[in-house]
């Protein structure tokens, strides 16, 4: 049996055993490597961050060579490689050239050293599963012979057609495209596919069918191109000035369609802007484009930072495991996060092209230019770049409050339940098996919000100081959190050691807060304890702002506190009257934040959701209210009170004619998520949590019903007055997302047959009058759902949306998704029987599989039923998606199932069950292996 062990061939051959076809011989022992790694794969080894060393020696500059051919891919490479002078008292002088390669996609044809003559397989270079191990003797042996440099040549063939892992180099369509984060380059050809090993990849050849592959695309700067001497065959030579890791590596071939642009730096550069797509997606590059030029201006007159080469590349692809790829100068986008338009696209698309454009061009300076030194780092480089990204959507749009709310939805809805399951991990893990499952939740959105804290502690200004010592230490270089950390703390002179426990620190904070008012003296105290799994107190900042319990007017502006011990009492004198803490303004840290009593103070909440001054607050105390009286239907406790605090806060939020911004308002009338409901009760029961939700939204519409509708009728008008011109900005956005809330909750009344022909009646009406996809979208959200007198509506509705779609991708993505969040009692049957004969689905696409597959696993009480069918459903697609693709089958799926310890007995011993199903499958793979072991635990 092959494992991590080394395999030399044929019972490691006498030295004498040369050959005269080295080549010959590699290609042998290549085959047999794979062979035997196929048959009996290796097992699953655990990296840990504590055994990080450097490498011995590193390559600085590389050359690659790509023939493309139909079902045949050569792939030539140069390598100029130097001891690692930098860490050279942890190497070994025995240590040898360290390559990574995957065997079984990898066919290794030719091997040398310049200065060697044949290598000796045992002898001169080691083959193992996963590696090829060229000797530090061979290595000094080439360099006395060939004036001091050590040059390693290759050249392998790879099938990039067969491809379905959709990791390194593949085929999408007519297109050849790459991914190689985080470990994909090794599936292209051998090299040090980690990223520490920073190189200058001076020369990229790409060459292909003319006819079927005019544009050809790497990183850098287009050298030369032209005909081959073959006439039916082109080529393209690119050059990247900047030391990169091999994860940043990207190369594209098609029949591409473009748009161009320019944009001149701040520095007086100009930079050539070029999106491509297949042509019939042309049109809908635009808006992708003009996000592109808006980061880049942000990011020069917030950070300084501007673009170092002279063109920038985007290419857009339909099947693609990521969102989208920073690539250096040529980023690869997933479709639905790049093109847009009114007809296909929401405006949630709109605004999620706007971010991870700027996401990924922000990684030029925060991921790129400076990277990582190891994968347990990710966070250095995601967690900030998501904060940038925020940043930047917040302020381009001029909605702080809306961005922050939206941000911490995502945190509190899935990165919570991500710190209490199984995969619960820190921002910095401290070991992985497959590091694809570790693109999680937590490393960029708990990343960004621990980045978040850094900004909240020194300031605005104090942050850009340590980003500016950041990247004048770090420039070109692979390094750590603690490098950054030491960065913000170096340039504002403080101690940020407490703060380091952040990267190491898993689960959720929580923080409890008690208060007395002593009259006599004025003196208002505040009472703030933490627990964490941190062996001693973390540093939490903890936003406050104090209003005055008679008018509502703000006494204390908001102060940041810095909880720092387990228990600390702040003082705030000099006050007139009793006072109402807002606390936790803006979502200062990422911790729940409870009572010290257990008891939650329904009247204060309600008070906040009117008066509080601090936008997030207001929005933050009406869900917390809203929670407590979902909470109490679903435990079938005594509510009426709590009710009546609910009705008296949405109908001031929804008369209050001092909110001028109709998104604050749609967000604050919004009820909290299922999702987040869950992480508000100890054993999750989805069918309780989604009945007892509806029964507040009936009760809240029926009371405010006349007043909803006038609203609503209000808003069409206004709209009908703009006309059919589309607009993505804050006034058109607000009312259109406004008006769907107002839909939402007229709709929900629908007990008897006679509302139900009502709602259908309306939800039509604003589905066949949609002049866009958002609106159209909302009504089909609604119709999907609908029973009993509204089913014809709803059948008619499915079949002209699909209709309507036209075989577009994006647009048959979001009808796949809609039916599979369906609130119907055969949504399971539905979902099985598009999965299994509808034309239009195919696991190999990540895109069609995430929207029927992880949409219905996250309709939870649909998921959840305890018959266990759809656990059932859920392991059969697992089966078949890991040999498919593994790391769309653990990353996005089969979390649904790990988080059984959660739910009630029934549920949990059929989930469990579904999951060692999966982890004795023959051939598992290690993706999937990882989850599911983890999962058991």
């Amino acid at each position: 049996m092959a494992n991590s062990t080394d395999i030399e061939p044929a019972a490691n051959p006498p030295k004498k055993a040369r050959t005269d076809d080295p080549a010959a011989a590699d290609k042998a022992l290549n085959a047999a490597l794979a062979a035997s790694t196929k048959a009996n794969p290796p097992r699953p080894q655990e990296v840990r961050r504590v055994d990080y060393t450097p490498l011995p020696y590193k390559v600085t500059k590389v050359s690659l060579d790509f023939k493309l051919f139909e079902r045949r891919t050569v792939v030539e490479s140069v390598l100029t490689v130097e001891k690692n002078a930098t860490d050279a008292k942890d190497n070994n002088d025995e240590d040898g050239l360290d390559l990574d390669g995957d065997e079984t996609v990898v066919s290794l044809f030719k091997l040398s050293v310049d200065g060697c003559d044949d290598l000796v397989p045992g002898e001169d270079y080691i083959l193992k599963p996963g590696k090829l191990i060229i000797k530090a003797e061979t290595l000094r042996r080439g360099a006395l012979n060939s004036n001091g440099a050590m040059i390693v040549r290759s050249t392998v063939e790879i099938i990039p057609e067969d491809n379905t892992q959709l990791s390194g180099l593949f085929k999408d369509g007519s297109m050849f495209c790459s991914q190689c984060e985080a470990e994909g380059f090794r599936c292209i050809t051998y090299y040090p596919d980690r990223p520490d090993n920073m190189a200058i990849f001076e020369r990229v050849r790409i060459e292909a069918n003319a006819k079927d592959f005019p544009v050809l695309l790497s990183n850098g700067n287009l050298v030369e191109e032209g005909e081959c001497k073959d006439v039916k065959r082109k080529f393209a030579i690119w050059s990247d000035p900047w030391a990169k890791p091999s994860y940043l590596f990207a190369l594209v071939a098609g029949d591409l369609g473009s748009i161009e642009d320019t944009f001149t730096t701040m520095s007086g550069r100009k930079v050539q802007l070029r999106f491509f797509s297949e042509h019939e997606n042309v049109g809908k590059l635009n808006y992708a484009l003009e996000s592109l030029k808006r980061a880049m201006k942000w990011d020069e007159d917030t950070f300084g930072l501007e673009y170092d080469l002279d063109l920038f590349n985007v290419v857009a692809v339909e099947s693609f495991n990521m969102g989208a790829m920073e690539n250096k100068s040529l980023n690869v986008f997933n479709t639905s996060c790049v093109l847009a338009d009114p007809v296909t696209s929401s405006d949630a698309n709109y605004f999620r092209v706007e971010g991870i454009v700027a996401h990924e061009y922000f990684h030029n300076w925060t991921g790129n230019r400076v990277t990582c030194r190891d994968w347990f780092q990710l966070t250095l480089k995601e967690g900030l770049t998501v904060f940038r990204d925020q940043q930047f959507s917040g302020q381009i749009n001029n909605c702080a409050s809306v961005s922050r709310i939206q941000n911490v939805l995502v945190v509190r809805g899935g990165q919570f339940k991500e710190d209490d399951g199984p995969m619960s991990h820190p921002i910095r893990p401290d070991s992985y098996i497959a590091m694809d499952n570790f693109y999680t939740s937590t490393v960029y959105r708990k990343g960004a919000e621990v980045i978040r804290m850094y900004d909240t502690i020194l300031g605005t200004q104090g942050f850009r100081k340590g980003m500016d010592l950041y990247f004048k230490r770090h420039d070109g270089s692979a390094v750590t959190c603690d490098d950054f950390l030491a960065a913000m703390a170096d340039a504002n002179e403080v101690d940020l050691s407490q703060f380091a426990r952040w990267y190491s620190t898993s689960g959720t904070p929580v923080v409890k807060y008690s208060s007395t008012f002593d009259q006599d003296k004025g003196l208002y105290q505040l009472t703030l304890s933490q627990s964490s799994r941190s062996e001693e107190p973390l540093l939490i900042p903890v936003s406050v702002g104090l209003l005055d319990k008679e008018t509502g007017k703000e006494v204390g502006a908001t102060t940041v506190l810095q909880l720092k011990e387990s228990t600390q009492t702040f003082h705030f004198p000099g006050l007139n009257g009793d006072v109402l803490p807002s606390l936790l303004r803006n979502f200062s840290a990422p911790v729940k934040l409870v009572p010290a009593s257990g008891t939650v103070d329904e009247s204060g909440l309600a008070f906040l959701a009117s008066r509080d001054t601090d936008g997030f607050n207001r929005w933050d105390s009406g869900q917390k209210l809203y929670e407590a009286a979902i909470l109490k239907v679903m435990n079938k406790e005594p509510y009426d009170e709590t009710l009546n605090h609910v009705l008296e806060t949405f109908g001031r939020t929804l008369k209050d004619e001092e909110i001028s911004d109709d998104s604050i308002r749609a967000y604050a009338l919004i009820l909290p998520a299922e999702a987040t409901l869950a992480e508000s009760v100890a054993v999750i029961d989805p069918p309780a949590i989604r009945i007892a939700r509806k029964d507040v939204k009936k009760s809240i519409a029926r009371k405010f019903k006349d007043d909803l509708l006038a609203a609503y009728n209000k808003l069409t008008a206004a709209i009908e007055v703009d006309g059919e011109t589309f607009k993505v900005d804050g006034v058109s956005v607000g009312r259109r997302r406004l008006r769907n809330v107002y839909l939402g909750y007229l709709c929900s009344i629908d007990e008897t047959g006679e509302e139900q022909k009502e709602a259908a009646a309306l939800a039509t009406v604003h589905f066949n009058s949609a002049t866009g996809m958002t609106d159209k979208l909302a009504a089909f959200n609604l119709l999907a759902s609908m029973s009993g007198e509204g089913e014809s509506a709803r059948d008619a509705a499915i079949e002209k949306f699909y209709k309507d779609a036209g075989k577009d991708p994006l647009v048959l993505n979001k009808w796949f998704a809609v039916q599979a969040s369906a609130d119907l009692p055969d949504v399971l049957d539905r979902v099985v029987k598009l999965s299994s004969s509808h034309p239009d689905f195919s696991l190999k696409n990540p895109n069609r599989c995430r929207a029927l597959v992880l949409t219905f696993t996250m309709n939870a009480a649909a998921f959840h039923d305890e018959e266990g069918k759809a656990y059932k459903f859920l392991g059969d697609m697992l089966e078949k998606l890991d040999k498919v693709n593994s790391k769309v089958a653990a990353r996005t799926t089969a979390g649904s199932l790990i988080g059984w310890k959660r739910y009630n007995e029934k549920r949990a011993s059929l989930m469990k069950a579904q999951l060692e199903r999966l982890k004795i499958m023959p051939n598992v793979s290690p993706d999937l292996l990882e989850i599911v072991t983890k999962g058991l635990k």
